[in-house]
């Protein structure tokens, strides 16, 4: 169930550089008006991200603070981008900040951890300079390890997927839930990033497709909280160093966590294009 492989999008994407993707946010790509419904204002990155509670975790890793090209990765068999036959991109509401709850039709809420997410669009071409418009599709499972749109339990749900534009410092954030660890794999958020609003909501073609790998103690942390209980085993089962997808180095995707499980954790990431 948990099988991944790069599909469609992948394939897609290679027909447009890196180069000319950023050639188009230069021109205007980025100021399409897209009428998607009423929609969150995802122009203040991290910077808007509301101020983190003292943290019990302590920051981890240093890649929230790099520039270098993040790698491209699968998107795994549930992203819901079109590649499969799922687009949840094309509905009306999917650009949002808060992720937590369904939209649309579907009205089920994921439980969890609250988990704040700062993701900050670079473009290493250009010494990290912000990429301002830039559109961020992140998704990841819930406390279970389900996928909303695929696993039976929640394919009437569409909660723990949404899009954002980033801001003039280049960031977007998001509200949600810590993710649970499934078997096979290490805890992770999935992303893709497009040049514009536009491209994003008509599944076009991508800058970059990759995942955020989360931190071991922060996971060890919230997987002692009542509901995560199949997570600390989950964890106990897998490694940074096996992970299919982060085995071959996660230096440029490791989030740098925060805050606690009482008062909420935090999640941040530069993402170099």
């Amino acid at each position: 169930m948990h099988d991944h492989d790069r599909g469609l999008q992948f394939d897609v994407s290679t027909l447009m550089t890196r180069r000319r993707a950023l050639q188009l946010v230069a021109v205007g790509g980025l100021a399409a008006v897209v009428g998607c419904g009423s929609s969150s204002n995802g122009s203040g990155g991290a910077a808007a991200t509301a101020a983190a509670p003292e943290t019990t975790a302590p920051a981890t890793g240093s890649a929230a603070g790099g520039t270098a090209e993040i790698p491209e990765e699968t998107a795994g068999p549930f992203p819901a981008d079109g590649s499969n036959g799922v687009n949840v991109l094309a509905e009306s509401g999917i650009v949002r900040s808060d992720i937590t709850s369904s939209f649309g039709s579907a009205s089920g809420a994921a439980g969890g951890v609250p988990l704040s997410i700062a993701l900050t669009v670079l473009d290493v071409s250009a010494g990290g300079a912000p990429v301002e418009g830039a559109a961020v599709y992140l998704w990841h499972c819930d406390r279970d390890g389900r996928y909303s749109l695929y696993d039976a339990e929640v394919a009437d749900q569409n909660f723990l997927r949404g899009v954002q534009a980033s801001g003039a410092d280049g960031g977007v954030s998001f509200a949600s839930i810590w993710p649970g660890a499934y078997p096979g794999r290490w805890p992770h958020l999935h992303f893709e990033v497009y040049p514009s609003l536009g491209e994003a909501t008509a599944a076009g073609a991508k800058l970059v497709t990759s995942q955020v790998a989360l931190p071991e103690d922060a996971c060890s942390l919230v997987y002692a909280t009542a509901g995560y209980e199949q997570s600390a085993q989950g964890l106990a089962q897998t490694s940074l160093a096996t992970d299919m997808v982060f085995a071959d180095g996660h230096s440029t995707q490791l989030g740098r966590a925060g805050g606690s499980p009482q008062e909420g954790m935090t999640i941040a990431l530069n993402v170099g294009v």
